[in-house]
């Protein structure tokens, strides 16, 4: 898997990126000047099944292995988005085509549920998933991860990515191949991707950059206010930290990543597995460091991909306790890019972890206006 999926996103010939972008533009000529000029394909057309080896390859354990014995999941999310795009590719590949003219990236992580803690590093994992939904030039993908067990393979995950397709040079948009559903089955997953598109729709656009809080919202702040306010002083100025709590300001790590060539597509960019892996790394120490002992990943919740990553760039990175419930910690990371000679800042990534610790933490209390609305509250 691992020979199998690095190649889609990261040029497996070694070859100049220049040159490989002169290649790309005699490609535009095999663009579809409409969607209904392409035929449309079928949920099983794109289904695809890979093997990681742990198991019965043991010498491609390293790469995967952690310092608790089990297997890094960001090498997981890695893979996860190199099949991601793999898939597409699948569902829009064309016969008489010996390369394909489009550029697949991720546009976001949808969601990826956990239904295992630990992943073992010596036994084989199966990788399985399909396109989903389609629109004009962006297509769901369903993914999901098993593990060998006594010689049955058990659940360990489900992923819902977004990618979308461009133009060869990855400039403008493209058209891919609608998707027929064939079975009730097939429909309710195809009506899901709807939904989901048009929940991610609805989230944007109640974004608190676009509009006011809700009544319940205020309420929440209100509340945490008062139980914060000193009430020797009774002052706006003057606060205090609930027992057992830790003030949001005082729960975050930094990092910086240099993005060196080694890590780049043939756009000359960094490769978004390779973001999401630093960026649970980050998350995960802020909540290891947090909550004081080992926390297990959950979900992965609201992967926005902004901007891409230039090679050369400066990328810092910045991990947030925003919400506590419990031994439950989620934490929002932060991604930006930093351009040494104009001396500007540029959000190109945001992500959401959810950990479970191994004891109960304290609460994290927010001491500002927007510390009080954190990005994505913890699901019950």
């Amino acid at each position: 898997m691992v020979s199998l999926l690095a190649g889609e996103e990261k040029d497996p010939t070694k070859r100049d990126h220049v040159q490989a972008m002169q290649e790309r533009k005699a490609l535009h000529t095999l663009l579809a000047k409409r969607q209904e000029d392409l035929p449309p394909r079928r949920m099983k057309d794109s289904y695809l099944e890979v093997i990681l080896p742990l198991g019965s390859q043991p010498e491609i354990r390293e790469k995967y292995l952690n310092v608790h014995n089990s297997v890094r999941f960001g090498r997981i999310l890695e893979d996860l988005d190199s099949l991601g795009v793999l898939i597409c590719y699948t569902h829009t590949k064309q016969e008489m085509q010996p390369r394909s003219p489009l550029s697949i990236v991720t546009a976001l992580v949808d969601k990826i549920n956990l239904c295992q803690k630990i992943i073992h590093p010596d036994c084989d994992i199966k990788f399985t998933g399909s396109v989903s939904w389609v629109g004009k030039t962006s297509m769901e993908v369903k993914m999901h991860m098993l593990q060998l067990h006594d010689g049955d393979y058990s659940p360990v995950l489900d992923a819902t990515f977004v990618m979308v397709a461009r133009d060869p040079e990855n400039t403008r948009p493209a058209f891919v191949n609608p998707l027929i559903p064939e079975s009730p089955e097939e429909e309710e997953i195809f009506k899901q991707g709807e939904l989901n598109k048009m929940r991610r729709i609805d989230f944007s656009t109640a974004s608190l950059l676009k509009m006011a809080p809700t009544a319940e919202e205020r309420n929440i702040v209100h509340d945490i206010f008062l139980n914060t306010l000193d009430t020797r002083t009774v002052s706006f100025q003057s606060r205090k930290l609930p027992p057992n709590s830790v003030w949001m300001e005082d729960a975050k790590l930094k990092a910086l990543q240099i993005c060196h060539p080694e890590e780049r597509n043939i756009f000359n960019r960094i490769f978004g597995g390779f973001l999401m892996r630093k960026a649970f790394e980050l998350g995960w120490a802020t909540a290891c460091s947090y909550g004081g002992s080992r926390p297990f990943i959950v979900s992965v919740d609201d992967i926005m991909f902004q901007k891409p990553v230039e090679v050369g760039s400066l990328l810092l990175l910045s991990g947030q306790v925003c919400y506590t419930e419990n031994n439950y910690i989620q934490v929002r990371v932060h991604s930006e890019v930093y351009n040494a000679n104009t001396r500007e800042h540029h959000t190109t990534n945001i992500f959401h972890f959810t950990f479970i610790s191994e004891n109960e933490v304290p609460q994290v209390v927010p001491k500002t206006y927007g510390g009080k609305y954190p990005i994505n509250m913890l699901s019950s």
